[in-house]
């Protein structure tokens, strides 16, 4: 396999907003290893930046937290999106979009005669 990549700046957010939108309250482990597997294990995913970004996410508004008991009987944080996040969600999805739109821009192939 391929060696592992690393999360490019700016994506971890959109990345755990789009998990908690579609499989709802996660515990921080739970949106890990669910954005491990969406990227069929291709990401490098450091745990010591996923915290702060769900900190920094419930701050800024767009995720709760509520301790609960986990599927393995334990106490975890639980975290979910708030109608500001599924704002937020929609948002930095379209950015990226179109900055995918502009970079496949830049290397599709093109006539020599051509402008960018």
């Amino acid at each position: 396999m391929a060696d592992k990549l690393e999360v490019q700046q700016g994506t971890l957010a959109l990345m755990i907003l789009k998990t908690l939108e579609v499989l709802g309250p996660l515990h921080g482990y739970g949106v890990a290893r669910r954005i491990e597997e969406t990227s069929r294990n291709r990401l490098t995913l450091n745990y010591g930046t996923l915290y702060p970004a769900l900190l920094k996410l419930q701050q800024e508004g767009f995720v709760t937290a509520e301790w609960r008991q986990s599927e393995n009987n334990r106490r975890a944080k639980y975290y979910a999106l708030t109608p500001a996040g599924r704002k937020q969600l929609a948002r930095e999805a379209h950015d990226w979009h179109q900055t995918a739109e502009l970079i496949a821009a830049f290397l599709a192939p093109r006539d020599k005669g051509e402008a960018l």
